[in-house]
């Protein structure tokens, strides 16, 4: 067919149309973005009508071009589609003439591969051969948890819009008894996301090695979250983030900066799939929610307190003390960590027996390799509750953060140790995450594990086969508390331990008490105090100790995370036991005050207000505000114009014109040479033109 007999003008994919039907206005109205067992249309624009008995096909591609054995450039995956009847297990399409148009509805089946598609429309003769064919224009498919045939359906509109729709939201920190929120813009509809996430797909060690396999595999979203998990930290590949947990971050971001995941992803993609310093383990699964809820999938982040890393997988936390109680290492150590982030993708299990389906624990932090790699995940909640720690992937892995003894051993100097406690109740409490209702706390600890102590809960020990230890002998008769009242940064306060003695007779004892910097993992950055006593505690009388932790001792080692963890050891006299007490004392932090002034209008300009005082008895240096938020503002830093003394205010301001309409949070960080993570929060509600 010549040129002046062309038939077709062009194509119109009718962006606007399309996004609002699947959920994707928020990510892009100039582009495609559908998702899969959803139809969606085009409109094949014409010269004029069809020839009579001639007949539309379609090509789609997925993946990269590879060369075939002719040397030839193909894509990985390659689809033809006729004009057909409907069919819910493949790609098909329909269409129906309009004067000069033809409008093309396309179904893709619910578990097609999802990824950058290119479509490309066929004119046909009426013996089949091509007369005609329009360029190539490119789509984004995405999964679909408002299809009740895609393996991440999840059959709840306000899950939903906060599981996907949900650009902003909290990661919980702090400890078991003082849990702070954090602030936390996922951003996952900010422009070019989308572009980077299947970016990082590409960029994995299965994609690079064997692309067209991992394109057919992307329709899996058990193997697509487990990639995720892997290419969130940088160990092993090309991945997003690296971690550091040693405070020297000069080279870098310090992990407490980040106020949200769009600037990281940016960063790396920016920098050519260069790892991007530095993150911990809520920077990592703030980062892999953003990425998981922009491809389809219903995600959620996740903080389990006094969680168990238990590096030789025995189930146990094993705490090492010499005879004169001073802690010891043997290579690696079991560590309780003050809180851990990871997060939940809600999907099918069809690669395990019934009953796994549903919430998934993915965890993108770098700790221990599965299969080979660090990642880990999906784990089905379930398995870990019912102790099934034999289910893919990781199970074992996730019941001991939630589920390990902490025992403590006597490492005698011929290398011999005995076992002289066991605490049964301090692992993995308040696992918490962001409710859908609001800006405050669920507890799901219950979707982990059965009560405390309960019958369940030992037949599921017994179950994933672990030993159910008991203390040894019977309860003694000293007990041991520590107290300590609200403590802020910068101030000195007490910290009182009480020896409580229940029994019928005086009793000897050595007590020791240390308070250490600690990191939010267990790290210890330096030692701020030490008392050691040997004292006799009158029958039913009680023994107080105070400890007064000054800033002086404190304020040059304290770690970014603001955490003493001070530990009593508690040894009778003449008897092997010894009593473990450990307390993590979180430093109340100062809040940044943020005012946005104006008329939050899309396109129009405002002025965010920032203050913040110095609370310290010291002068702060190198002072920088971070400031973004997902449809209002890229990630922006400003310096403090001037060093602050003890009790100074500083005051610094920014405009902004929002980019979308919606409720819309504004996240400010500060830091400076000693203190970090200082934030502050502002909400707004932006209205169109």
């Amino acid at each position: 067919m010549t040129h002046t007999d062309s038939v077709f003008m062009g194509m119109d994919l009718l962006c606007q149309v399309n996004s609002h039907a699947h959920r994707t206005e928020e990510m892009d109205v100039e582009r495609l973005l559908v998702r899969r067992g959803q139809p969606f249309s085009l409109a094949l624009q014409c010269f004029t009508t069809l020839p009579p008995k001639h007949k539309l096909a379609m090509i789609l591609h997925l993946g990269k071009q590879l060369k075939d054995k002719d040397h030839k450039l193909k894509s990985a995956i390659e689809w033809i589609l006729l004009h057909s009847g409907r069919s819910y297990d493949k790609w098909w399409f329909r269409q129906q003439g309009a004067q000069s148009e033809v409008l093309l509805t396309i179904h893709s089946p619910a578990d097609a591969p999802v990824g950058l598609y290119s479509v490309t429309v066929l004119l046909l003769s009426p013996d089949g051969h091509i007369l005609e064919k329009t360029t190539p224009d490119t789509f984004y498919l995405l999964f679909n948890p408002w299809c009740k045939a895609d393996s991440v359906y999840l059959p709840d509109e306000e899950l939903l819009e906060e599981y996907i729709l949900n650009e902003n939201g909290l990661l919980y920190q702090g400890s078991w008894d003082q849990i702070s929120s954090l602030p936390w813009n996922f951003g996952q509809f900010e422009q070019d996301v989308v572009d980077i996430c299947f970016e990082i797909l590409d960029n994995s060690p299965a994609a690079l090695t064997n692309p067209e396999m991992d394109t057919a595999n992307r329709a899996d979203p058990v193997y697509v979250s487990r990639t995720i998990t892997a290419m969130v930290n940088a160990n092993d590949d090309r991945g997003v983030v690296s971690g550091r947990w040693d405070g020297k971050y000069d080279d870098g971001v310090p992990p407490t900066r980040w106020t949200g995941s769009v600037p990281i992803l940016r960063r790396w993609s920016e920098a050519g799939a260069q790892r991007v310093r530095y993150g911990q383990c809520w920077v990592f699964s703030g980062v892999a929610c953003t990425v998981l809820r922009c491809l389809g999938i219903p995600t959620r982040p996740v903080t389990n307190y006094s969680s168990a890393h238990d590096t030789d997988g025995n189930l146990n936390v094993d705490y090492l003390y010499d005879e004169q109680l001073e802690s010891v290492s043997e290579g690696r150590k079991d560590m309780i960590w003050n809180y851990h982030c990871w997060v939940e993708s809600w999907m099918d299990r069809e690669d395990l027996p019934k009953g796994y389906d549903g919430w998934q624990a993915l965890d993108p932090t770098p700790q221990e390799r599965s299969d080979g790699v660090y990642c880990c995940g999906p784990c089905p909640v379930k398995a870990v509750r019912d102790g099934d720690v034999g289910m893919k992937y990781d199970a074992a892995f996730v019941f001991s953060e939630v589920n390990a003894d902490l025992v403590t051993w006597i490492v005698y100097p011929d290398g011999q140790r005995s076992q002289v406690s066991l605490n049964q109740n301090t692992v993995g409490q308040n696992i918490s995450t962001k409710s859908v209702y609001g800006d405050y706390r669920e507890d799901i600890t219950k979707h982990y594990k059965y009560p405390e102590g309960s019958v369940k809960e030992r037949e599921v020990y017994e179950k994933a086969g672990r030993r159910v230890t008991q203390p040894n002998g019977a309860p003694g008769q000293l007990e041991l508390k520590i107290k300590h009242a609200q403590a802020i940064l910068g101030t000195d306060f007490d910290v009182i331990v009480e020896v409580h003695n229940v029994g019928g007779e005086d009793t000897p004892a050595q007590l020791t008490v240390t308070s250490n910097a600690v990191t939010y993992n267990s790290l210890h950055r330096g030692e701020c105090h030490r008392k050691t006593a040997s004292l006799t505690v009158p029958a039913q009388k009680a023994h107080k100790e105070v400890l007064r932790l000054r800033y002086d001792h404190y304020g040059a080692c304290v770690s970014e995370h603001n955490l003493i963890r001070v530990t009593a050891l508690l040894q009778v006299s003449g008897q092997p036991e010894v009593i473990l007490q450990e307390v993590n004392i979180q430093l109340s932090m100062p809040q940044l005050h943020v005012k946005v002034v104006g008329d939050a209008v899309v396109s129009r300009k405002l002025i965010a207000h920032i203050s913040f005082t110095n609370p310290l008895p010291i002068t702060l240096r190198g002072g920088v505000f971070t400031v973004e938020g997902a449809g209002l503002t890229a990630a922006r830093e400003i310096q403090a114009p001037d060093d602050i003394g003890p009790g100074q205010e500083v005051k610094v301001k920014l405009s902004f014109k929002p980019t979308r309409a919606g409720l819309r949070k504004l996240m400010v960080d500060f830091d400076a040479d000693r203190i970090r993570d200082v934030k502050g929060i502002a909400t707004l509600i932006v209205r169109n033109k």
